[in-house]
């Protein structure tokens, strides 16, 4: 668990990891406010305000994780306002939308109205920004841009999608996309650069799903900028030069505007600064 404490202006007071201790069934949430606890005993002062962001669909009210199956379960429906007993509500958003958050506010898309966070790793999550705002949908399912269909006729994905984004690109198939022959994302792409001719058509595939998925997502929600961010993202010039090529070909350019394709700047604390943002500013999220 990632921990951020800003002021006013968002300038960073500290930071801290902690262990989640999802082992602690009984009670497990105050474990969380134990922490909340230490931090300002710290600094001093109680917070004027506390978000909060994990992995599941945050419920339309804002201020529970409706849907987490299968991972924190505890997490579902619990109320954090109550919970870490804070005056105020405490806002709460799906890990992505709050690393997009984070980005748009102090990383690669800062100030950016309209903006796509996709993080590439073991699955594919994502998130949007649509005029300035988190775009939630009906049930807080907007953003998981890694369950978009490329393949109608491939396999299904853990969301029952056929042919998805994730099974493409995300680290969790990279055995089966390979025959076997790599195990991780890393060592695909090592074999590409020492010059490895199957391994770079079978990298190259990758990456022209990638821009294909890409230019899906734009043509749909017409971003100023597209963020990567995950551990894929870690493949740097061997990641963007080919998806930049590939998106020549594929992207749609009215006037020639091409979209911004970054790297996420913030790491693993995106979440966590973008959560403290969406606490500080109300509407963002």
């Amino acid at each position: 668990m990632k921990t951020i404490c800003i002021d006013s202006t968002e300038r960073e007071l500290s930071r801290v990891t902690f262990d989640t201790r999802a082992d602690l069934t009984e009670g497990w949430p105050s474990h969380i406010r134990g922490i909340v606890d230490q931090i300002c005993e710290e600094l001093g002062a109680r917070p004027m305000h506390i978000g909060l962001s994990a992995p599941g669909i945050a419920g339309s009210d804002g201020r529970t994780i409706w849907w987490m199956m299968g991972r924190l379960e505890a997490v579902m429906g619990v109320d954090w306002q109550t919970v870490l007993g804070h005056d105020r509500p405490v806002p709460v958003l799906n890990d992505a939308q709050a690393a997009l958050l984070g980005e748009i506010s102090q990383g690669a898309a800062r100030g950016a109205k309209n903006a796509v966070l996709l993080t590439l790793g073991t699955g594919v999550g994502g998130a949007i920004v649509c005029d300035g705002r988190v775009l939630r949908g009906a049930i807080g399912r907007a953003g998981h841009l890694g369950h978009i269909a490329l393949d109608p006729l491939g396999p299904r994905d853990i969301v029952n999608t056929p042919g998805s984004l994730e099974l493409a690109i995300g680290n969790c198939t990279i055995s089966e996309r390979t025959g076997g022959r790599f195990e991780t994302t890393h060592a695909l792409v090592a074999a590409h650069l020492s010059g490895d001719v199957h391994a770079t058509q079978l990298w190259r595939k990758s990456v022209r799903d990638l821009a294909c998925g890409i230019v899906s997502i734009v043509n749909c929600v017409d971003p100023e900028v597209v963020i990567i961010g995950g551990g894929i993202a870690g493949a740097g010039e061997a990641l963007f030069d080919p998806l930049q090529e590939f998106l020549d070909e594929v992207e749609w350019r009215p006037h020639g505007h091409r979209v911004r394709i970054v790297a996420a700047t913030l790491g693993e604390y995106a979440g966590a600064i973008g959560s403290a943002h969406n606490a500080r500013v109300p509407g963002s999220g």
